[in-house]
């Protein structure tokens, strides 16, 4: 199609595209040339003001927050997650104690606090999810919108598994006495698989996963953990099914019940012997740990996880606001409650850890007085500690190792800590056995991680649901039945994690799968909103959203420093990943023991494959529309494809003929033309 203005012809249609601009300088016949864009009729366009400067409407069938609470604890939900009740305390055990709470809110504060707001900035200014967004600012950009939806749907399919295992033990933890207490008995003996680990690392290695030797070797599908998941799977079905309108309701529950349950074990923590050593352990600083650089690569990485960041959820909560609400105070208010509930919960799990170590050595001490008492150096069990310790010092070292002392340190007991699962199902579930009543504690303790790991997985897939929904092709479906068929994809790749092998295919994901591409999109989101759609432009979308005029912090952290942390996040995963050959802790079941192996090669090359298909969208994108290769381009945010208004830093990716001649007036004050072809606006 061919369009002829004042005399001047104009460019083809480019199936979807946004039409090249013509020649906006003056022509010798006086005429000047026109831009022609694509946007249905009867839509507010999304880049557009009126003449008074409002903020667009965006689409007006949209959905949004009943209030402003059922916002704000969706939020709390998605970024307050499993992270941090898990990962965040074993970072501070490793990396300096109390000192690491330093690096960590220097990059809460340089890194995630500015990529925040603008990943929940864009999506309240332009009220579309991250497909849309990107699309807006350039079409060439479309592509991070693709890559965020399909790293997502990875993290997805895996998360969901650490819902699924503690869906598991929370029907195991209304029996008494607890299954994972004691080792099972065979001909009056235990098992000796249990007895050379323990009985909560026998509960969760052979009971719970029946954990095979290998990757390589799937030990076929456990009935028990494909029910749970189909289980799992359903439930979130039921939340998410009908997007804000249903999960809006759930977060409720989701948000505040963990905090309750955090406070609970609080209050009982802080009570036991040993709750003080625990502490002391965890938050005595170790200011030399801050000359090494991993320390602040781990604070950064930890910041960019637990914010749920390059995930598109953000962008998708933003986009459910009214175009007035205030996003900077809700960034604030989120990310220091995120900051406060990571050490809130380091607290309650170091204070019942420093209970569980404490009892470890008084048995360990109980074991060595009862070899002391069989070698005649101490008259009975019964003696005080002095002189235990006394004897024990007058040992030789080629005794202590005849007899086969324990060694009975408080300081070795609670740096084995692990992170992860080791820590929900087997280090945590070993100290709430110690505590009286407790069944009572499992379930409140695997209740809170359930409420933790569906608010988080809500908003995993909101973000992806988001963006499948502004795809005009789908807005003609029920939400329901994409949400449905969504789910029913991800039950099916994740069976594999109901295998022998499951949980060596979830270490690998949760390794490979969200990490660069996450990385390389978040990055990548920042240069598109600060040089591309523009830092000037961007601080009056604020401006006009908040009232408040970002200042040199943000645009500080914006322009210079959050790039470069990024960049380093980024350098060092493929360092890391490039010069370490990635191991999997494997269960021994004759040894009782994890032992390292090396993933096999076909392992790894399906790890890279996801990496790639995580990243490639965005080159292949920008190609496609860069030389127009794409001929059939979906409709995929509120049918419109259009070259945002761009600043002087994106002069590469405009053509010469874009420029408009300074002897020209500003294109405000040039006549308008619009007519239309079609389902299309023409304007000029």
């Amino acid at each position: 199609m061919t369009t002829k203005v004042d005399g001047v012809p104009g460019p083809r249609s480019n199936n979807g595209h946004e039409m090249a601009p013509l020649n906006t300088r003056a022509r010798g016949d006086g005429t000047h040339g026109v831009t022609i864009m694509l946007s249905p009729p009867d839509r507010n366009s999304i880049g557009s003001r009126d003449g008074a400067g409002a903020l667009p409407d965006g689409d007006p069938d949209r959905a949004a927050w009943s209030g402003k609470m059922q916002f704000f604890l969706s939020i709390i939900g998605y970024s307050v997650g499993l992270g941090n009740i898990w990962r965040f305390p074993y970072l501070c055990q490793q990396n300096g104690g109390g000192a690491f709470l330093i690096p960590f809110m220097v990059m809460l504060i340089l890194e995630g606090i500015p990529l925040f707001l603008i990943e929940l900035g864009m999506g309240q200014r332009m009220r579309l999810g991250a497909l849309g967004v990107w699309n807006t600012i350039h079409p060439w950009l479309g592509g991070i919108g693709i890559s965020s939806c399909i790293v997502t749907l990875f993290v997805a399919i895996y998360y969901n598994v650490i819902i699924t295992w503690c869906f598991y033990y929370f029907f195991n933890s209304f029996r008494y006495p607890l299954p994972w207490a004691t080792c099972p008995q065979l001909n009056g003996s235990d098992v000796e698989e249990c007895e050379r680990s323990s009985g909560t690392a026998y509960f969760w290695y052979r009971t719970t996963l029946d954990a095979a030797p290998s990757i390589d070797e799937t030990g076929g599908f456990k009935w028990w953990i494909v029910l749970c998941l189909m289980l799992s799977w359903t439930v979130v079905f039921f939340i998410v099914m009908k997007g804000i309108q249903s999960s809006g309701k759930v977060v409720y529950f989701t948000s505040l019940f963990p905090y309750i349950v955090l406070t609970i074990f609080f209050i009982r923590g802080i009570t036991l012997k040993g709750a003080g050593a625990g502490l002391m352990h965890m938050y005595t600083p170790k200011v030399e740990k801050l000359l090494e650089p991993t320390v602040w690569l781990d604070a950064a990485t930890q910041v960019f996880y637990s914010f749920g960041l390059a995930f598109g959820s953000l962008i998708a909560f933003g986009s459910y606001n009214t175009p007035k609400n205030n996003c900077v105070r809700d960034v604030l208010l989120v990310s220091v409650c995120n900051a406060v509930t990571a050490i809130y919960a380091s607290v309650v799990i170091f204070a019942i850890l420093g209970y569980k170590a404490t009892l470890g050595v008084e048995r360990c001490i109980q074991v060595n007085k009862h070899i002391l008492v069989k070698h005649n150096l101490l008259p009975s069990m019964n003696v005080d500690n002095g002189e235990y310790e006394h004897v024990m010092a007058g040992l030789n070292d080629t005794i202590a190792k005849d007899w086969e002392f324990e060694k009975c340190s408080l300081e070795d007991q609670l740096s084995s800590a692990a992170e992860g699962t080791g820590l929900a199902f087997i280090v945590f579930t070993e100290a709430i056995v110690e505590l009286p009543g407790s069944p009572f504690w499992a379930v409140l303790f695997f209740t809170m991680l359930l409420s933790l790991g569906l608010g988080s997985q809500i908003g995993i897939l909101e973000g992806m649901l988001c963006t499948i929904f502004d795809i005009d092709i789908f807005k003609r479906i029920r939400k329901p039945y994409v949400t449905g068929v969504v789910c029913a994809f991800c039950f099916s790749v994740g069976l594999i994690f109901t295998t022998g092998a499951g949980e060596y295919w979830l270490k690998m994901f949760d390794s490979f799968a969200g990490t660069i591409g996450l990385v390389v999109v978040a990055l990548m989101e920042m240069i598109a909103v600060i040089y591309i759609y523009g830092h000037e432009k961007f601080t009056e979308d604020i401006y006009q959203m908040t009232g408040v005029r970002p200042g040199l912090y943000w645009q500080m952290t914006w322009r210079y420093i959050g790039p470069a942390i990024m960049g380093c996040i980024l350098v060092s995963s493929i360092l890391s990943m490039a010069l370490r050959n990635p191991t999997y802790g494997a269960w021994n079941g004759d040894l009782g023991i994890v032992e390292n192996k090396s993933y096999p090669n076909w392992v790894m090359g399906i790890a890279l494959a996801m990496i790639i298909a995580g990243v490639l969208p965005m080159p292949v994108v920008f190609l496609l529309r860069r030389f127009q290769i794409l001929k059939v381009d979906l409709d995929i945010h509120q049918g419109s494809i259009r070259r945002n208004e761009t600043t002087a830093s994106t002069k590469e990716m405009i053509d010469e003929d874009d420029v408009v001649s300074p002897d020209l007036p500003p294109p405000q004050s040039l006549a308008a033309t619009r007519f239309t072809i079609g389902d299309f606006d023409i304007r000029s």
